[in-house]
């Protein structure tokens, strides 16, 4: 049983060793999350954007339904 967890693990280790990791490892302090940040801002701007698109959809639908109904 202990092989196996051991075999596990072993094998865990290698596959992080060939993932990409979102920082540099010699960079020092702040600048060594660039991408990290970078990628965070890329991703709040398209939630922003794409809320604003389900919104503007929302109340264009609440419009038609409300002449609607009328």
């Amino acid at each position: 049983m202990f092989e196996k967890i051991s075999k596990f693990f072993g094998e865990v280790k290698v596959e992080l060793q060939k993932a990409t990791w979102p920082w540099d490892p010699k960079e020092k302090g702040f600048k060594k999350y660039k991408e990290l940040s970078d990628s965070t801002v890329v991703v709040l701007i398209a939630m922003l954007l794409l809320g604003a698109y389900v919104a503007f959809w929302d109340f264009i639908m609440l419009q038609v339904v409300t002449l609607l109904t009328l």
